[in-house]
């Protein structure tokens, strides 16, 4: 296969596409759209957003020391797009999306209730890295859409419809291709007599000390 050379840059696609509340307490909160996130750490649980230093919301957050990640379904996505190309120095972002702003659990920093899944986070660390400042956070609370729950307790996250961006473009999540660790999993007991064309194997074993099957040295 012939492959081209293209100039460095960010390739690493898809990635989820995400609004980033925040709010100096007293004054008007901010949302950002925000596709430079990823989770950094599972124990404890650490998140990362980048953010340019010009961008209105870096003030804020760099202020207040938290934000909450609000996940986006195809039902947000018009206005997450919206969130990412309007400043919130002249508009209030929240009021012309119509979306509502709810009081989190662990940071002072609002959430989205229109949100599959909100996670607040308090900053650990802040890292310059040329264009953009990463935020390190530790996630201190979660909390999803009780529809997203069943009667068992179980979360579906998948049902959520998620959107993920790539490339300048959003895309919603496809068909379950496979589940993590399915390429090393077992197979059940009966399965393993289907040859690989999909036939069950009804070949007679072979008797110990027969001689059928056997080479000449």
């Amino acid at each position: 296969m012939t492959r081209k050379s293209f100039k460095p840059g960010n390739m690493l696609y898809p990635l989820p596409a995400v609004m980033v509340s925040c709010q100096i307490p007293g004054e008007q909160p901010d949302i950002i759209t925000v596709a430079w996130a990823g989770t950094v750490c599972s124990d404890p649980a650490m998140v990362s957003v980048s953010i340019r230093p010009e961008r209105f919301s870096h003030g804020i957050i760099s202020r207040t020391g938290e934000f909450v990640i609000n996940l986006v379904n195809e039902q947000l996505t018009r206005c997450m797009d919206y969130c990412g190309v309007k400043s919130g120095r002249e508009i209030d972002k929240a009021e012309e999306c119509r979306l509502h702003l709810i009081p989190s659990e662990k940071v002072q920093a609002p959430s989205i209730a229109e949100s599959p899944v909100c996670i607040e986070c308090r900053v650990v660390q802040t890292i310059p890295l040329g264009s953009h400042d990463m935020f390190l956070a530790r996630v201190e609370a979660v909390t999803v859409d009780e529809t997203l729950m069943d009667e068992k307790g179980k979360f579906h996250l998948n049902s959520a419809g998620l959107t993920a961006y790539s490339h300048g473009e959003y895309f919603s999540l496809g068909r379950k291709i496979g589940s993590f660790g399915y390429s090393v999993r077992k197979k059940p007991a009966s399965d393993h007599r289907k040859s690989r064309t999909g036939k069950r194997n009804t070949a007679i074993p072979k008797k110990k000390g027969s001689d059928q099957g056997r080479t000449k040295e």
